[in-house]
């Protein structure tokens, strides 16, 4: 515990300080209507998962859903953080999954008490009924941008799939991977995107040849494996070469990727300072008032001397 006042130590806890350079790798076919990103979260997926005890599926499952925002994110202009989160009735009631525009990574997912898994742990049995929501938040002087549907399909991809068809984006094809390995656990993404009919497209393409791009460009991308995905001694160039060499593809400059964690002693003592005298004491256990990072699963220890009230409680969200 550090001598400063807890408004003012905003040290990171003891969490890896740890960054991937080519996390994301963009790429493009040049003069025809796609283009993508390559995920590949390489040894800050273990960091991540790791934080938490969860079960092997559980923590596919998340590792799925960073990967598949860090690709997201990488792909829009913004300031701020773009988040994924799904909320169910299932074993994994809440799944997050956020990523900054600098690339700061992290995510969690909650299992309910007394959770039994099912036999066959698919995104959808996972999380049961509920919704997906994606979320550009730019700070409280902007307007939030959201977008929620219903939990569709059996698999992540196929649950994102469903929200841009219903929210009349650009088609795409996304392929997600997360599996312990021998150098532990990895999450890789492959996403695809076709791009409306404007610069960089050849203008001799026809409607009906630009569809056939697009059909051609998704089936070359299915046939990217799970280990292809996955193996760090496979660089992010050769995996797209392999995929689509036929059709001269091309690579823009990669994107970095780091554990990102935000949750420090200030940020949490500012939210104590919003609960009542009387909901500061209850939480109190021999003096004590200890919070949860659910992120990095990192423990706050606050005496309970330490900190003042301001009134009433009024409850803030601490995962911003």
């Amino acid at each position: 515990m550090t001598d400063l006042p807890p408004f003012l130590d905003r040290n990171r806890p003891d969490v890896p300080d740890l960054s991937v350079p080519r996390g994301v790798t963009p790429f493009f076919l040049p003069k025809q209507p796609v283009r993508g990103r390559l995920v590949r979260l390489g040894p800050l997926a273990d960091a991540l998962l790791t934080r938490h005890d969860h079960p092997p599926p559980v923590r596919a499952l998340l590792g799925q859903a960073l990967a598949l925002v860090a690709g997201l994110a990488t792909a829009l202009k913004f300031s701020g953080t773009f988040s994924l989160q799904a909320k169910g009735d299932g074993a994994v009631p809440l799944l997050l999954a956020d990523c900054t525009e600098s690339g700061a990574l992290r995510g969690y997912a909650r299992l309910a008490d007394a959770a039994e898994l099912p036999e066959t742990p698919t995104a959808r049995a996972l999380m049961g009924d509920g919704f997906l929501a994606f979320t550009v938040d730019q700070g409280p002087d902007m307007e939030r941008h959201q977008g929620i549907v219903s939990l569709e399909g059996d698999s992540l991809a196929d649950m994102v799939l469903h929200y841009f068809s219903t929210s009349e984006q650009l088609p795409c094809a996304i392929h997600l991977a997360c599996a312990e390995t021998p150098g532990g656990w990895r999450a890789a993404a492959l996403i695809l995107e076709r791009i409306a009919g404007a610069g960089g497209i050849d203008p001799a393409l026809s409607e009906a040849a630009q569809e056939e791009s697009w059909r051609t460009a998704k089936i070359l991308a299915a046939t990217i494996t799970e280990a292809e995905l996955l193996d760090d001694s496979l660089p992010p160039d050769r995996v797209l070469y392999r995929l689509f060499h036929g059709e001269g593809v091309a690579v823009d400059r990669p994107r970095a990727l780091a554990y990102g964690c935000r949750c420090s002693r200030a940020r949490l003592a500012d939210v104590l300072g919003g609960f009542s005298e009387e909901d500061l004491d209850h939480m109190t256990v021999d003096g004590t008032i200890t919070m949860t990072c659910e992120f990095c699963n990192v423990d706050f220890r606050f005496p309970r001397a330490d900190i003042e009230a301001s009134g009433p409680a009024e409850r803030q969200e601490t995962s911003r």
